[in-house]
């Protein structure tokens, strides 16, 4: 395992974190929460029916003894959490129509993080990106002074890492939410031990194309040193300015970036979504995502396609974000 994955276990061991897992019929999802429950990890929160969740470990030879598994038909807290929701959602569901929202395990399960029960959700295995991302919009919301959650990837070959964003949610960024996405990266950058320099990535550098794309990323490389000065931020760059220090020598003198970005803000989705892919296929790095920030508590979301080792880094990268 990486240096990445073993700098997150030793920041959560002996935390006692919990983290719920709304897919506890998933082979996947069991043997993964298995392994993290043996390594003394992470306390697992599964949803669904008893009965059936212990026929499944037993079918795949899983212990879980350590487990918490909540009913959604059956939690002694339903009122609690139906109240909660109400008054969260502001008028938008009555207390009928959140006790048969909270039945959905995506919900219920967002409820628990939302309510302190629980430090963080990981799903998506078997539901759509909506179905993990929406629940986590309505009730826990993005940080205060963020106005979007994004999608990175930490790009992992060895010993190098590196941050990609937004490669998951935003299709169409403005400067704005570039400027948002920027900050909130290097902010997740350092939680992997990775001092954030950020480059703001164009098909330009410096102004040496003029267009509505280039100007909006110049536009975003203003706005958030405005907001945050303290970050090593800059752009707009082409990649290879941003990442080889003789490009960047030539084309970006007086920057403060020399070649030696490791955060990477793509202007669109279809940028990053492409450019990560790339890294992962032709430049043999590991991606690890995505991951969402800029939520008040954390909620992650795997891929259909994911197997046993995605989901167990994801709980350890959903831990270590509730930290």
């Amino acid at each position: 395992m990486s240096d990445l994955f073993t700098g997150l276990k030793e920041k959560i061991s002996g935390r006692e974190l919990k983290i719920v897992f709304p897919e506890s019929l998933d082979e996947r999802i069991l043997k993964a929460v298995a392994r993290l429950m043996q390594e003394k990890l992470v306390t697992p929160i599964l949803l669904g029916n008893m009965e059936q969740i212990q026929a499944r470990a037993r079918e795949f030879d899983v212990s879980l003894e350590a487990a918490e598994i909540y009913d959604p038909q059956k939690y002694p807290g339903m009122d609690e959490l139906v109240a909660a929701f109400v008054e969260r959602r502001k008028g938008k569901a009555t207390e009928a129509e959140a006790r048969e929202i909270l039945q959905d395990v995506n919900y219920f399960g967002t409820m628990l993080v939302y309510m302190n029960k629980a430090v963080g959700l990981v799903s998506g295995a078997t539901h759509s990106t909506a179905d993990t991302v929406r629940p986590a919009l309505q009730i826990i919301k993005t940080k205060e002074g963020v106005k979007k959650t994004s999608g990175v990837f930490i790009m992992v070959r060895g010993d190098e890492k590196y941050v990609f964003a937004d490669c998951a949610i935003n299709i169409a960024p403005d400067s704005q939410d570039l400027a948002e996405i920027a900050l909130e990266s290097a902010k997740t950058a350092a939680m992997f031990d990775i001092e954030p320099r950020v480059a703001m990535l164009s098909f330009s550098t410096k102004g040496s194309a003029k267009s509505e794309e280039t100007e909006r990323v110049a536009a975003a490389v203003a706005e958030a040193k405005r907001r945050d000065p303290s970050v090593v931020l800059d752009g707009e760059f082409q990649f290879d300015a941003a990442f080889v220090p003789s490009v960047a020598k030539s084309k970006a003198p007086g920057s403060v970036i020399q070649g030696d970005a490791n955060v990477f803000i793509f202007p669109s989705l279809e940028a990053g979504n492409i450019g990560y892919k790339i890294a992962q296929r032709l430049g043999g790095f590991e991606a690890v995502g995505p991951i969402l920030q800029g939520l008040n508590r954390p909620v992650n979301d795997l891929s259909r396609g994911c197997n046993e080792e995605d989901v167990y880094k994801l709980a350890l990268i959903t831990a270590a974000q509730g930290l």
